[in-house]
């Protein structure tokens, strides 16, 4: 790096977000100062869950058993009526990204804390400035300049950095100085949110559970390290002023059966949902991820795990591109992947509002749970489903019947030394092609090979787990899952991104994609 410049990226904004951008480009050797105006992690618990898709992201950062150990598996969700009456429910399939449960319930400042303390092990690459508060910020053509502040000294300090990237939240700064504009709307109600510590277990206690009610309905949902919480919008008339203290929050659990015998109310604050969209999330060499780019209801579960994904999407690819193994053309892809799914959990979360607020009719309830016939993929609905990309560097037609931009499931696979482990573990995080009991090199032309060569990739064969392996890069399907996935989408062959996700298949044609 050059002497001209204090770190290759500066990251604005050090919450979930932005430590993943950091932990993502620090695993490739990238440098990166973060700036965050707070010095302690904000106390409130906000988001309330991940899935296996974020945890295989935890995975690829080399931090998901330390993840794993501060929260809860999930088994299921509902929604009931007050009186009882069972509206929906959604039971969580296993997963098929990784060996573990398909969603998760999380207490966000204890996982916050491990993702912080993760980052900190990168010292000689990663250095946080706590306590700065961002107040401008500049590009030119050969990188980012970074004002800072100290509110307690009121000192001002310039950084320099190849690029930026702005996690600041919702109410980003740096979104409006890249001169983006934040569409959409934001909704009148505001919503208390209830933390509480459990006492005793009462029945259900892990069930997500959402009471469906035009007036007052309620988020009820167990939180990781023997929390919980619950969150319901305040009826016409209520502001916060009605609830100075717990003797007056206390009531609304109290009508839903929550007593002093169950839990302590360990701290409550007040929010309004939003639906916005950043109408540009990039401005030259300056990102936007997470809240800074989108704001979404709660319902999907998602807000948190969108920016993570933002994160590491946007971090693998600018970590390459530093290193000279990616050209800068790489980058454009970033929203043009990121956006389509962030835009699919923002209509997911609105329509799943819907039916916790007694608005959604009947049919469009049914539509939620109907199973379309003659599918090549096995049916989930949208909240379970696994992840696919809708554009980007990906090479082929998108939909049902085609592999393309699905994610590989990672089941334990075995290798010519006998060890037997997650398919990640063994694939490593670079560009692969993996064929079904072929080597995928064989179906490759010369200069589709040597395209492929020059992004690193290796050639995986999967063989049977009745067969012998062949060449020192033979994997073993010891599940009978990959072989199977390959043959239901009529591939023999798939090239894999370092995020797992397919970007072309033999059927379509194995040459690289173009950005």
């Amino acid at each position: 790096m050059s002497q001209d410049f204090d770190a290759d990226v500066a990251i604005i904004g050090y919450g979930p977000s932005g430590v993943i951008a950091a932990l993502t480009l620090a695993r490739q050797g990238v440098s990166v100062v973060a700036f965050e105006r707070d010095r302690d992690i904000y106390p409130r618990a906000r988001a309330v869950t991940i899935n296996d898709w974020t945890m295989r992201i935890f995975q690829n950062l080399g931090i998901d058993e330390r993840i794993d150990k501060v929260i809860d598996p999930q088994r299921m969700l509902r929604w009931v009526t007050y009186a009882g009456e069972e509206v929906m429910r959604i039971e969580h399939p296993p997963s098929i990204l990784g060996a573990g449960p398909r969603f998760y319930n999380i207490y966000q400042p204890t996982m916050e804390a491990e993702l912080r303390a993760a980052a900190a092990e990168y010292r000689d690459l990663v250095t946080v400035r706590y306590g700065a508060e961002v107040t401008g910020v500049d590009q030119d053509e050969a990188g980012v300049t970074i004002t800072t502040a100290d509110p307690a000294t009121g000192h001002s300090h310039s950084y320099r950095a190849r690029y930026a990237i702005g996690a600041d939240g919702g109410s980003s700064r740096t979104r409006g100085w890249i001169g983006a504009r934040l569409d959409g709307d934001t909704a009148d109600t505001l919503w208390i949110v209830i933390d509480c510590a459990v006492r005793r277990w009462w029945p259900d206690r892990d069930v997500l559970t959402f009471w469906t009610d035009r007036e007052r309905p309620v988020v009820d949902i167990a939180l990781s390290g023997g929390n919980h919480r619950w969150e319901l919008p305040l009826m016409h008339g209520e502001t916060e002023a009605d609830f100075p203290t717990h003797a007056e929050v206390w009531p609304l659990l109290e009508a839903i059966g929550v007593t002093a015998d169950d839990v302590d109310i360990h701290r409550y604050a007040f929010y309004r949902h939003h639906v916005r969209m950043a109408d540009t999330w990039r401005n030259r060499r300056i990102f936007l991820v997470g809240d800074a780019a989108h704001l979404m209801p709660p319902w999907a579960g998602a807000g948190m795990q969108t920016g993570i994904r933002d994160a590491h999407d946007l971090g693998w690819k600018l970590g390459r591109v530093l290193r000279g193994a990616l050209p800068e053309t790489w980058l454009d892809t970033y929203e043009a992947e990121r956006r389509p799914n962030a835009t699919f959990y923002t209509d997911l979360a609105v329509r799943l509002g819907r039916v916790i607020r007694q608005e959604a009719t009947p049919a469009e309830i049914d539509a939620m749970n109907a199973v379309p016939e003659g599918l090549v993929t096995p049916h989930e609905p949208p909240l379970t489903a696994p992840p696919t990309l809708a554009a980007g560097w990906i090479r082929g037609e998108i939909g049902d019947a085609s592999i393309v931009g699905r994610m590989v499931p990672q089941p334990i696979v075995g290798d010519t030394a006998g060890r037997m482990t997650r398919l990640d573990d063994l694939l490593g995080d670079g560009f692969v092609l993996l064929g079904d009991d072929i080597d995928p090199a064989t179906l490759l032309a010369p200069e589709e090979k040597a395209a492929w060569d020059a992004l690193g990739a290796r050639y995986v064969a999967v063989r049977p787990r009745n067969v012998h392996t062949r060449g020192s890069d033979d994997l073993v399907d010891l599940d009978d899952v990959l072989r199977p996935w390959l043959q239901r989408y009529r591939v023999r062959a798939v090239a894999v991104r370092p995020d797992r996700f397919v970007a072309a298949d033999d059927v379509h044609g194995l040459t690289v994609p173009t950005c």
